[in-house]
């Protein structure tokens, strides 16, 4: 999850253009999920913890503009390292929940009887695995999730996995997928509002919408 917190969009990469396939429909064969800011609220429980753990009252969800959180928010670099390593060991006192529309659709996902691929650049995967298993409405052994631990790696991950489409809300790493030929499609949030050329949704309804019948 530190990873996921690492960088912000650079405004010199709004210059490149997708060279990767369009894809004409999602399936679950072919199709993966990054967790943190797609599955999972996550910035929403940073601003949860930031509150009731640490009595911050002032943050909103609409504060995070960057995966650099230094940057955007007036918070001491030493809290933000507190707040993200609770996230990272599950050691948090506010719940950690799905993004809305997520789990309906994930239920269709899983109705095809393949595994649902999830690949997220946290460190570890253990916390995020149970998550998922304790929220998602797929059988445990649907869930194939690895955590590569740099938004680097996941190129590789994707490919020996056979995903030529992967549902991600950091813009640097949409064009590190699309360089490696796979097609990114980005989660609108707050974080990543800079120009892009991918096919973007904003919500899990439209990403359902997507899916091939």
């Amino acid at each position: 999850m530190d990873a996921a917190f690492e960088k912000s969009f650079a405004p010199g990469h709004q210059s490149v253009t997708d060279t990767a396939p369009l894809h004409t429909g999602l399936a679950p064969a072919t199709t993966g999920f990054d967790v943190d800011g797609v599955i999972a609220d996550t910035m929403r429980l940073f601003v949860d913890i930031a509150r009731e753990s640490f009595q911050i009252d002032h943050l909103r969800y609409a504060d995070i503009t960057s995966y650099n959180l230094e940057e955007c928010l007036d918070l001491a670099p030493a809290l933000i390292d507190a707040i993200i390593q609770q996230i990272i060991e599950g050691t948090h006192t506010p719940r950690l929940h799905a993004i809305t529309g997520c789990c309906e659709t994930m239920a269709r996902f899983g109705a095809s009887g393949h595994p649902v691929r999830f690949v997220t650049a946290r460190p570890e995967g253990g916390v995020i695995r149970a998550w998922l298993e304790s929220t998602m409405p797929l059988d445990a052994s649907q869930i194939d999730v690895v955590a590569t631990g740099s938004f680097e790696a996941k190129t590789a991950v994707l490919h020996s996995k056979g995903i030529q489409v992967f549902v991600e809300d950091r813009l640097e790493t949409c064009f590190l997928l699309s360089q490696a030929g796979i097609t990114p499609i980005v989660f609108a949030q707050p974080w990543n509002r800079c120009p892009h050329p991918f096919r973007e949704v904003s919500s899990w309804e439209e990403i359902a919408a997507l899916m091939v019948e």
